[in-house]
């Protein structure tokens, strides 16, 4: 071999090694982005209740997360969760292989909180002393086998979720039951899961640094998972709650500085951001049918019936933040409703509402695939796919298409803020909302006699308020006036 072909191959190999080296940090490898269309997937309220068979506690309470599955595989409960339930093992294993199936070219994968099943606590401590009539409070040792269950808990989830998604990132928001509390997430619940959701979920998408600084401290991170051009700023809004204990107001602000920052910093940079939440800003519609229902008046609300999602000034403040930055922010999702529903924000801004797995308010388990145009990073578009619990699918099905079923074509925010005025005045296409409210469950339940759809021909119009007006006098006088 020449002395010039020696060298030749030795920088070959020299520029092989330090390519390989540039790309074996820590430092995320942006999902390349062309100008054509991607799907992201966006699932929510998984609720995950592992003492859906109680004689498998004591087996999961001593083994490690890894090996829950085959613990669950020997349950003799193989149905999946019936309405009024939250997510068993089967319907988790149906979600989870069509969210898979699904997977197509989606860059990037969406959750709006929620991972764990309600009333977590009180189950674990039902089963940890054998009683309904457990201790109140419980021992130390009981509070920290709690805890401890939890996080199991939150490992199996993720873990699962993270085998499904394969290499593709999930965005999260955290939701007001991932908490050893009941609501929250508390920040003893962070500290201790914030390794797990990062590994799990974010796959290295965003510095961990970075990450551990707020989310620990706030529940709140933002994170870049298809390169500079978009910014994901995963908001924890369940301090922003009506009803929250505790003086909330210095977290808040706090969570509400950072946003602004983070909008701002954007904007002067060029990129685009999508807000990821739990809990929506609004009227919480489903309270407010309720309470109206009960004093009698289900036409007319007041400002005692009404019911928000948010504090006042902490709705007045985020939306101000948001005008702001007209234009940067292109995608807003969150859930907590658990329906399939949307809340018009502003002029420019459009809040769209994930469906649950959990069909614990007795709708039917959906998600859906939303399609982004990848060079401006706004949804077009969106499909949901839904598991109808009346007939026991093999497996979930096409539900509806977004664009076919309302004929609206372009920026989904747009279509979305074009559609109120048409549900308000069509019947025919009312009719379809409503229907698609509960992902298609139409059915009665047995408990009360009444439709699992809270949404009737009498309350219609609180649910068509909810859409358009997020302010609480101008949510009532919709209603009073419609």
């Amino acid at each position: 071999m020449s002395k010039l072909l020696r060298y030749l191959v030795s920088l070959a190999l020299v520029i092989v090694f330090l390519i390989v080296a540039c790309n074996s940090g820590n430092d995320p490898v942006p999902s390349p982005i062309t100008p054509s269309s991607y799907s992201v997937l966006a699932f929510s309220d998984v609720h995950f209740n592992p003492f859906y068979d109680p004689s498998l506690y004591a087996k999961l309470s001593a083994a490690d997360p890894s090996q829950w599955a085959s613990i669950f595989q020997t349950s003799k409960i193989t149905a999946p969760s019936a309405w009024g339930s939250d997510t068993n093992y089967p319907l988790f294993k149906l979600a989870l292989s069509a969210l898979q199936q699904n997977l197509g070219n989606t860059q990037v994968i969406v959750f709006t909180g929620d991972l764990i099943g309600h009333y977590l606590p009180i189950f674990f401590y039902e089963n940890y002393y054998g009683t309904k009539n457990f201790p109140n409070p419980p021992s130390a040792a009981a509070v920290a086998a709690m805890e401890a269950f939890t996080d199991k808990t939150v490992a199996f989830v993720t873990s699962q979720i993270r085998q499904t998604a394969g290499s593709v990132p999930v965005m999260f928001a955290i939701g007001n039951i991932d908490s050893y509390t009941g609501y929250g997430p508390d920040s003893t619940f962070l500290s201790h899961n914030w390794q797990t959701l990062y590994t799990q979920l974010l796959n290295d998408s965003t510095n961990q640094q970075t990450f551990v600084n707020t989310f620990t401290t706030g529940g709140y991170y933002a994170a870049q998972p298809l390169g500079s051009g978009l910014l994901v700023l995963g908001l924890n809004t369940n301090p922003f709650a009506e009803g929250v204990p505790g003086d909330t107001s210095a977290a808040v602000n706090a969570e509400l500085a950072w946003l602004a920052s983070e909008l701002a910093s954007a904007q002067a940079s060029g990129q685009k951001v999508w807000i990821l939440m739990h809990v929506p800003p609004g009227a919480n519609t489903g309270t407010t049918a309720t309470n109206a229902a009960k004093a009698g008046t289900p036409t007319h609300i007041t400002s005692s019936t009404a019911a928000m999602m948010w504090l006042p000034n902490y709705q007045s403040s985020f939306l101000q933040i948001l005008a702001q930055y007209s234009g940067v922010v292109t995608f807003i999702l969150g859930a907590h409703t658990h329906m399939d529903e949307y809340r018009i924000l502003s002029a420019n801004n459009v809040l769209e509402q994930v469906p649950a797995i959990s069909p614990c308010f007795g709708e039917n388990p959906a998600f859906k695939i939303f399609t982004v145009a990848g060079d401006t990073f706004t949804p077009t578009d969106y499909q949901s796919l839904n598991y109808d619990l009346a007939t026991l699918p093999a497996q979930f099905g096409n539900f509806y298409t977004f664009s076919t079923t309302y004929n609206l074509q372009g920026a989904l925010q747009s279509s979305l803020a074009s559609l109120y005025p048409e549900l308000v005045a069509n019947g025919t296409m009312r009719n379809t909302y409503i229907y698609q409210y509960n992902s298609g469950n139409d059915s009665i339940s047995p408990a009360t006699q009444a439709s699992w759809n809270s949404i009737n021909s009498i309350n219609w119009p609180i649910f068509a308020c909810g859409i358009g007006k997020v302010d609480e006098q101008d949510f009532i006088g919709c209603v009073n006036s419609y």
